[in-house]
């Protein structure tokens, strides 16, 4: 079974800094198109960053810049780095992977999997 599970979430001051991880299994995970997404309550999920299997990124405007997209296939886990955190980017997130083919990276309904998220709140 596929499976996402994320983690170092937490509570931050602004101006700091978290690194968030996605171990994987069950799919081969270096030929997978992987992103982070984010959510708060009420509002739809957004794209946050994503990693293509060929190492290409792709980033938001409200992170570009701040957040660092990045993939280690040796451990089937992928990661972002957040530096200079506000209180906008509070919010549950979650990794995805197996964007299907032709879809932006940013659309939702294009990944096949989903974690169960991590809660990261900017005071």
């Amino acid at each position: 079974d596929v499976q996402l599970v994320e983690s170092g979430g937490g509570s931050v001051q602004a101006g700091g800094s978290l690194r968030l991880s996605c171990a994987a299994s069950g799919f081969t995970f270096s030929r997978k198109c992987l992103g982070w997404f984010r959510q708060v309550p009420g509002k739809e999920r957004e794209g946050v960053a994503s990693i293509d299997s060929d190492g290409s990124t792709f980033y938001s405007d409200s992170v570009k810049g701040r957040f660092t997209i990045s993939r280690d296939s040796a451990k089937n886990t992928l990661y972002l780095q957040m530096n200079s955190l506000n209180p906008d980017d509070t919010a549950m997130y979650y990794c995805a992977a197996g964007r299907r083919f032709g879809v932006s990276w940013a659309t939702p309904s294009g990944y096949n999997y989903w974690g169960q998220g991590t809660q990261v709140t900017v005071s």
